[in-house]
Parts: C-alpha cells; structure tokens; sequence
C-alpha cells in the first residue's frame, strides 16, 4: 500500500478530537534505494514518535537498570505475589521485605517486557505495522505488547471515553509513549 493512502487509512480512524492535532509524516530518500526512510507521529506539529530523534518529549530507555530506577513507574503487587514469596522462603523473611522484594520481581520482568517492546520498534518497518494495525481488532491492538499497535488504537475513535477510562492501570505499566498517547486522548474525552 503507497504512503498517501495508508496515511489516509490511518487518519480517518483518528479520534474527531484529535483530526488537526495528531498527524502522521514520513521522509524517504530519493537516491538511497536501500534506506526505507522515516515515519513518525507529531502532535501539534511537533515530532513525538520517534526513536532516533534526541529532541522527542518521551522517555527512551537504554537499560532495564533505568527502568528498575525510575519513580514514575508504579508496580502495583497482589497479596498473592507476596503470598508466593512468603512459601518459597518458608516464612523467614519479616513482612516489610516481602513487598519489597515481590515489587524487585514483578519490574524486572517488566523491564524486560519494556525493553523487548521498545527495541521491536525501533526495529520495525511503521507501514507495514499500521497496515497490520488496520487489519486487526481493536480490542487485539490495544492489549497488544507492541507500543505502535497500542498508539494506533489509543488515538482510534472506535475507542470511546468508558474504555478509556478502564484501561487507565493498564496503561500505567506500558512504555512511556503509550501513557504520552493515553494521556493526550483522555484530555480529550
């Protein structure tokens, strides 16, 4: 599919809120056959989704370390969690290090699925993402572990303002970019 019409595909499904606000813009080179260029995501003319751009307002992280360390992310733990921690050390461990070590667990994985998710995009080839995205339920792309499939339909207006506001914690433990998105729609709503 040209460009111009997957653009068109993707920026009929945009949210009416967001029609003039959000756009997509691609670059090619004419003379280099073998560079496939670069799409990106502005909000307000500015470039947001982009992973080689420095000046981008989103927060791309080189390490799990970074993730483990940054106090924006809230890791909520379950009783179970702590409970499972509690059987595996045959209660020796007091109470307050249980928490603190089911939270160490449940982010490293979570960095680990960040990263993963992160080094997918900046890997992956955005046409042949968003024709994929178009092809795909909604419901599909927005539980997806791939951040432009979970942007595309952040911004979709098939997403109404109660799924909005119910994913609100699942949100919170995605990529940055994601909560960019997430909190760009939700002031819309």
């Amino acid at each position: 599919m040209s460009w111009s019409k997957l653009k068109q595909q993707l920026e009929s499904f945009l949210s009416p809120a967001l029609v003039g606000k959000v756009g997509y813009r691609a670059t090619s080179y004419r003379y280099a056959p073998d560079k496939s260029g670069n799409c990106y995501i502005t909000v307000d003319q500015k470039n947001i989704l982009n992973m080689s751009d420095t000046a981008t307002p989103i927060r791309w992280y080189q390490t799990e370390q970074e993730i483990k360390n940054d106090p924006n992310i809230l890791i909520p733990v379950s009783d179970d969690e702590i409970e499972t921690i509690r059987q595996e050390s045959k209660g020796n461990i007091p109470e307050d290090r249980l928490q603190i070590m089911a939270r160490s667990r449940k982010i490293s994985v979570h960095a680990k699925a960040l990263m993963a998710a992160q080094a997918a995009l900046s890997k992956s080839n955005f046409t042949v993402a968003a024709t994929t995205y178009l092809s795909t339920s909604i419901e599909d792309n927005l539980e997806s572990n791939d951040i432009l499939y979970n942007i595309l339909a952040l911004m979709d207006r098939r997403v109404g303002k109660k799924r909005i506001l119910y994913i609100s914690e699942q949100v919170k433990l995605k990529h940055p970019a994601v909560q960019y998105f997430y909190e760009l729609r939700r002031r819309t709503v």
